[in-house]
């Protein structure tokens, strides 16, 4: 059998801004920041959707797909909000699905529902959802991670989704909105009980750091927990201390699991897996540094902002989806990128739906804990700013 070479990998930087004509996007169509907030576009508005929405006297935001697109999607909804308070349209909003209430904790939900919403109704969200309750609705917006393109505008590129979902909405309905990058929203942490005992019994004390080791993908997105534990042992070693590491897995309907590991020489470890996501979003602003492979709860942990306004920094693994789409455009969300995943940023391509190297050898172990180590003490350091 012939040995398959490691991929070569890249850091990326969150705040690092890509210039227009380096990746495969779609001009936006004006030079947005030199049109006034509240302006018309110098484009025609969708006359039927904004008619639509002018007359609506409730937005359901309706979500219950996959937790990464929906986080990533919130910057849709917002955009929807921005426009109706602009257009002084006032309506009653509320959420319904599984993770109503960590949408809520956005912030962008802020009206509270009447008692009989008078006008049309809108409902935005996912196709599921939005086609389970669309049924009489005046507008039903779906927020497809796979419908906007990468948008350009005044000489630089917006990949990622929640620029794509803001823009992509605000073209549509021909005012010029209020929000810049980034796109996304935050959510505000609160006090949390099991947040408290973790840190009365010591798990949240020294050098906190966290690993995401939920997937929707196994077999070809999980870095598994031996490599985070590696990766955290070399950490430690390096900032001559002893480090606590949080294993976070998935699977909430299982039920919430804790269980601590036998201690390693530089590393305490503890699982949690089945953690709810809103707890989750209280708890990963304690930790000094997460790393996590590309999925909803490393999108999460990158939204979740401590109770001082700033967050830890957080790396996505990327082997083979583009780094820079499925991010959330926060600028201390990091990314580490194989090759493939920079050529499927460059060209805004996906292996699976573009069928693009859909068999690629290119999997997690491109990333060997040692080398992956020396970027986390970087950004542990200051030096990575």
């Amino acid at each position: 059998m012939t040995a398959v070479a490691p991929a070569e990998t890249q850091f990326h930087h969150g705040s690092l801004v890509i210039p227009a004509g380096a990746v495969h996007t779609t001009p936006l169509g004006y030079d947005r920041d030199s049109v006034p907030i509240g302006a018309p576009l110098p484009l025609a508005a969708s006359a039927e959707l904004v008619h639509r929405l002018s007359g609506c006297g409730e937005i359901v935001v309706a979500f219950e797909g996959k937790l990464g697109d929906i986080l990533l999607a919130m910057s849709g909804v917002r955009a929807v909000l921005d426009w109706l308070r602009m257009r002084s349209v006032r309506v009653a909003v509320r959420a319904v699905g599984p993770y109503a209430g960590l949408i809520a904790r956005t912030g962008l939900i802020t009206q509270p529902r009447a008692t009989a919403p008078s006008g049309w109704r809108a409902v935005v969200g996912d196709r599921t959802r939005v086609e389970a309750h669309g049924s009489g609705a005046a507008v039903s917006l779906v927020l497809d991670p796979a419908a906007p393109p990468c948008w350009s505008s005044d000489g630089r590129a917006h990949p990622d989704l929640p620029a794509r979902h803001y823009l992509g909405l605000e073209r549509r309905l021909g005012i010029r909105l209020p929000d810049t990058a980034p796109f996304a929203p935050t959510f505000a942490t609160r006090p949390n009980n099991l947040v408290e005992e973790l840190r009365s019994v010591g798990w949240l004390g020294g050098l906190n750091l966290a690993a995401i080791t939920a997937t929707s993908w196994p077999e070809r997105k999980d870095y598994t927990a031996q490599r985070y534990i590696a990766l955290a042992e070399h950490i430690a070693e390096a900032q001559q201390t002893q480090a606590r590491l949080l294993l976070i897995g998935g699977n909430p309907s299982d039920g919430l699991r804790i269980a601590a590991e036998a201690p390693r020489r530089h590393v305490q470890v503890l699982r949690l897996d089945g953690m709810p996501a809103d707890q989750l979003a209280d708890l990963l602003p304690h930790c000094h540094l997460i790393v996590g492979n590309d999925t909803g709860l490393t999108h999460l942990a990158a939204m979740a902002r401590g109770r001082d306004g700033n967050s830890p920094p957080v790396i996505g693994l990327y082997a083979r989806h583009s780094h820079s789409k499925w991010r959330t455009g926060l600028p201390h969300h990091h990314a580490v990128a194989t090759d493939l995943s920079d050529r499927m940023h460059q060209g805004d391509l996906c292996p699976v739906r573009d069928a693009i190297a859909p068999d690629t050898d290119v999997h997690m172990d491109a990333f060997p804990p040692a080398a992956l180590a020396q970027v986390c003490l970087e950004l542990l350091n200051g030096v990575r700013r």
